[in-house]
């Protein structure tokens, strides 16, 4: 089995992710939707142990080996760059390819809120880009960066895992650094980032106490710190961040959030009727009263002001998925399905 060729069908049918595994042929995800390739064979476990070397170096196959699992950049010159996850299930190995684009998109060609482009631009702060894996959060983040690249003047230092858009410098300093080749840990990686005389940091995933600490920290010593959280939504993402402190530090880390957090987006991956996707956001923005919520343990109030603070630039993810059922950009049964309350869907498609 020869894997570009099957990278090349999977450009070819406009696919963002191939999985391959035993005992079932290759599969696409086209538009959010899984696709078998029953024209194909079955893979075998030599099928995948095949494929695995002819998109692995040594150095990766011997890591594989210890830790049984695996994040890793592959390119294929002329084709496009792609994020390879392996992993062992039931004693075999599993591959997913994810496409990356090789040009980092612009918030204009993806759609993205107008607001993205004015919270790149904020010269201190922290910014969350959260939502469930496979939503677009990285591409979000890289179309900001390339938004900050294109008007102002920054020393940018990304940590990743693994590097998956790659930045030429135009007006900012940009470097990128990939977890397991130039650092060993987000954390280590941020301390060693903030003596590099940074302007802004890049956090590919903020997922552990360490990470979480220095990146307030860097946030309240004047940088702009953006990151990607798995959370649903935004009051989840200020918990998912307090809950990770020892009860002890809880009071004094809420404050420290209500002092650097300027913005959490929230976003989810909908198919649009007339073919492809679209991504729907909860945005929150750091005002006067969404910082007295956090600091006052009033998480639960945060979806209430969110609705009503629209001037602000502020909106709940029922209010955008409203809003594009109403421009015919989605199905009403699609929105029903992405909302976690139906009902004020229900209510704000009537208003």
């Amino acid at each position: 089995m020869q894997v570009n060729e099957l990278l090349k069908l999977m450009i070819d049918r406009g696919a963002s992710d191939l999985h391959l595994m035993v005992s079932s042929p290759p599969v696409l995800r086209i538009d959010g939707k899984l696709m078998l390739l029953e024209d194909l064979e079955a893979l075998s476990s030599q099928d995948m142990e095949s494929a695995f070397e002819q998109v692995s170096n040594q150095e990766q196959l011997t890591a594989f080996g210890k830790v049984r699992e695996l994040d890793f950049p592959y390119s294929t010159p002329g084709l496009a760059r792609f994020r390879v996850n392996a992993l062992r299930q039931r004693g075999t190995i599993s591959l997913v390819f994810h496409t990356v684009p090789s040009k980092a998109p612009s918030v204009d060609e993806l759609g993205l809120p107008e607001i993205c482009k004015q919270l790149i631009l904020k010269p201190r702060g922290l910014i969350l880009i959260t939502g469930a894996a496979g939503n677009g959060k990285s591409t979000t983040l890289a179309a900001m960066i390339n938004h900050l690249n294109e008007t102002e003047r920054r020393n940018v230092i990304t940590v990743e895992d693994p590097i998956e858009f790659l930045f030429r410098n135009n007006r900012c300093l940009i470097r990128q650094r990939d977890l397991g080749d130039d650092t060993d840990s987000f954390s280590s990686a941020l301390i060693h980032a903030l003596r590099h005389d940074p302007d802004v940091l890049v956090i590919g995933e903020m997922r552990d106490l360490p990470t979480i600490s220095t990146a307030m920290r860097a946030a309240q010593t004047g940088h702009l710190v953006v990151g990607t959280m798995h959370a649903n939504d935004a009051a989840q993402s200020i918990d998912r961040i307090i809950d990770m402190f020892p009860y002890g530090q809880q009071q004094q880390m809420r404050l420290q959030l209500s002092q650097v957090i300027e913005a959490v987006l929230s976003q989810v991956l909908l198919t649009r009727i007339a073919g492809g996707r679209i991504a729907a956001f909860e945005i929150m923005i750091g005002t006067s009263i969404i910082r007295r919520q956090i600091r006052d343990e009033k998480i639960h109030e945060i979806l209430a002001n969110i609705e009503v603070s629209k001037p602000e630039g502020m909106q709940s993810l029922d209010q955008a998925l409203a809003d594009l059922v109403r421009r015919n950009v989605i199905t009403e049964e699609e929105a029903v399905i992405k909302s976690s309350h139906p009902a004020k869907l229900q209510k704000f498609l009537q208003s």
